[in-house]
């Protein structure tokens, strides 16, 4: 927690626009509206560090579970066709229905996050050996390849790549405390369903049938787990766009530190993100100011040789 707050201090202190950085804090503890410094931390920096951690936080508890619930450890909503279906969706608010409220928007969101979720399983499950981790894997790469094919046509045909452009590069510069606030309860909704979860997960990562053999509901287990995912994952994509890695990334990290278990996993992994989201944003602000560099360039020059290397390490358990 103590890294966490210093990453979000950080992210208040420092961005393109240099300031000084008692400046910056009279702004959050004594804010003067004519002073512009001011505003721009708390119009500005102030929600951005909020939103970072709330991102940060949902992708990585979100890939957890999905590593937790199906045993698969390349999992992540990113990967698994979910937060492209979101994606999908938004690209059809954009050329179709632009004037909706941001709540419409989150909701739209949501469903199209569930159809990635659902159209990834049944592609996975076509086959007579039934559903395995390396048919995972590839059936939710072959639905956001899909989606992202779809989502250009539509882009072009209605003439929406610039918007869509911008929002798919991945930012939360533009996040409003009142988008914040209309996110705020499903972000907690999720949060409190993923924590419940989490014995229940830790036992369904050893298997179903250790997890029938103490109790376990796995219908049950996996139908909520899948409600946690869509709802975190889906606020994600409207707040910041379809980034990817951090739900894969963080999670095996906090496998590493933490060990197996989910009930430590989840948590750790929350913290963590936040951590990582925040540290990422903020060096997107730094290096090239006063311009920025997008979050998805960030997490790719971050996420591929991280990818490279989680399989490597993970290459047993596939085969």
């Amino acid at each position: 927690m103590l890294l966490l707050l210093i990453a979000a201090a950080a992210s208040i202190s420092f961005g393109a626009a240099r300031m000084d950085i008692s400046i910056a804090w009279t702004a959050v503890f004594s804010f003067n509206p004519d002073i512009p410094e001011h505003q721009i931390i708390q119009a500005l920096r102030f929600p951005r560090t909020v939103a970072d951690i709330i991102v940060g936080i949902s992708l990585s508890v979100a890939g957890a579970i999905m590593q937790g619930t199906t045993r698969n450890p390349l999992a992540d909503s990113g990967l698994m066709g979910v937060n492209s279906g979101a994606a999908f969706a938004m690209v059809l608010v954009l050329a179709f229905i632009p004037g909706i409220s941001y709540m419409d928007k989150l909701l739209v969101c949501f469903a199209g996050a569930g159809l990635g979720a659902v159209m990834t399983y049944l592609v996975a499950s076509l086959n007579k050996r039934g559903m395995t981790p390396q048919r995972l894997v590839l059936a939710g790469m072959s639905i956001t390849m899909l989606f992202g094919a779809m989502g250009t046509f539509v882009s072009i045909r209605f003439n929406v790549g610039q918007a869509l452009s911008y929002w798919t590069a991945g930012s939360v510069a533009g996040a409003t405390w009142s988008e914040l606030a209309l996110i705020a309860p499903w972000f907690v909704g999720g949060m409190i369903l993923a924590f419940v979860l989490s014995p229940s997960i830790a036992i369904l990562s050893l298997g179903e049938d250790i997890a029938v053999g103490f109790g376990q509901r796995i219908t049950q287990i996996k139908l909520l787990s899948t409600l946690a995912v869509l709802i975190l994952s889906g606020l994600s994509v409207v707040l910041v766009g379809p980034i990817a890695f951090v739900g894969l990334i963080v999670p095996h990290l906090m496998r590493l530190i933490v060990g197996v278990d989910y009930r430590y996993i989840i948590p750790a992994s929350a913290v963590y993100g936040g951590i990582f989201m925040l540290a990422a944003d903020l060096t997107g602000r730094l290096v090239n100011r006063p311009n920025e560099v997008a979050l998805g360039i960030v997490f790719a020059m971050l996420g591929v040789p991280l990818f490279l290397f989680i399989s490597s390490r993970v290459r047993s358990d596939l085969e």
